[in-house]
C-alpha cells in the first residue's frame, strides 16, 4: 500500500473523474485538504476524507485491489469512515470484506459544462437570508447534510419573495423569505460541490429548484472546472432536473463496517 502525499497524483489516479478529486479536497495548494489521507495498491485507490458529519472513504478501481486496500486502510483510520464507491465495487467488497454492510445506493452526478438554465430572480443570500433559510431547513428539511451555518457549507444561492395566507403562510402575513435554495457545499478545487437543494412547499411546481441548482453549477464550474452532487435513487423529481442540467448520472453505493 502506498500513500499519495500529492494532490496531482490524486488527480492523475482520478482519470477524468470528479469523485477522487472531490473527497481529496484540495483549496489550491499541492496538498489535499485538512486531515485527508490517499493511498493506491496495484489498481486502486482511496481517499479518507474526515468530516464533522460523516468521515468519508471514497475508493475506485479493481475489486481485488480494492478489498485489500480498504481493509487496511480502515484498520489505520478506524472504522468510522463510510465507504463510497462504483455500486458494483461497493457490492463486491461488502461480500469480500466480513463486516461490511450497505448503507444504501445514490447517484453521483457531475458536468463540466455551463447548465443553459434560465436563472433571472436567483442570487446568493447576505447573512439574515441564510438564517431564514435555516428555519425552512428546520421546518422541512432536517435531515439535509448541507444545512446554513454547518462547516464547509460556504454560500446559499435562493430564490427570495413572499409566502402569505394564500400559498401557505404559517401566520397569514406577507413577507419576503427564500422560496428555493441550493449551497455551494464542501467544495474543492477541480471539482465544485452543491448541497442542500430545497423550494419551500408553497412555491413548488414553479421551476425554481432548477433556477438555483443551474445558478451554483454555473459558478461551480466557472470556478473549478467541474461540479458534483449526490442524490439518493429514489428521488426521480431532483434526477430529471440535474439531468436536464445536463449532469451526468453514475450509480454509487454506500457501506460502512457493522457496530460491535
Amino acid at each position: 500500500m502506498e500513500e499519495l502525499a500529492r494532490l496531482g497524483e490524486i488527480e492523475q489516479a482520478a482519470a477524468g473523474h470528479g469523485q477522487l478529486i472531490w473527497a481529496a479536497q484540495g483549496q489550491g495548494g499541492e496538498s489535499p485538504g485538512p486531515g485527508v489521507r490517499a493511498w493506491r495498491h496495484g489498481a486502486a485507490w482511496a481517499v479518507a476524507s474526515p468530516n464533522q458529519q460523516q468521515d468519508r472513504l471514497m475508493v475506485q478501481g479493481d475489486s481485488t485491489d480494492a478489498a485489500v486496500l480498504v481493509r487496511r486502510v480502515l484498520e489505520e483510520v478506524g472504522p468510522t469512515y463510510r465507504l463510497l464507491g462504483e455500486a458494483a465495487l461497493i457490492d463486491e467488497l461488502v461480500r469480500r470484506l466480513p463486516g461490511l454492510v450497505p448503507v444504501h445506493q445514490f447517484f453521483w452526478m457531475e458536468t463540466t459544462s455551463p447548465s443553459g438554465a434560465a436563472t433571472s430572480g436567483v442570487r446568493w443570500l447576505d447573512s439574515r437570508e441564510e438564517k431564514e433559510a435555516a428555519s425552512l431547513f428546520d421546518r422541512f428539511f432536517p435531515d439535509s447534510y448541507a444545512q446554513p451555518g454547518r462547516v464547509g457549507v460556504r454560500r446559499w444561492a435562493g430564490v427570495v419573495g413572499a409566502v402569505g395566507e394564500e400559498d401557505g403562510g404559517e401566520d397569514g402575513s406577507v413577507g419576503a423569505e427564500p422560496l428555493a435554495v441550493a449551497a455551494d457545499a464542501w467544495s474543492a478545487a477541480g471539482c465544485g460541490f452543491m448541497g442542500g437543494v430545497f423550494t419551500h412547499p408553497a412555491a413548488r411546481g414553479r421551476g425554481l429548484a432548477r433556477a438555483v441548482s443551474g445558478y451554483v453549477l454555473d459558478d461551480l464550474v466557472r470556478r473549478h472546472g467541474r461540479a458534483a452532487l449526490m442524490v439518493l435513487t429514489g428521488n426521480a423529481p431532483a434526477i430529471a432536473t440535474y439531468e436536464r442540467l445536463g449532469m451526468s448520472k453514475h450509480r454509487f453505493g454506500a457501506a460502512h463496517l457493522r457496530a460491535r
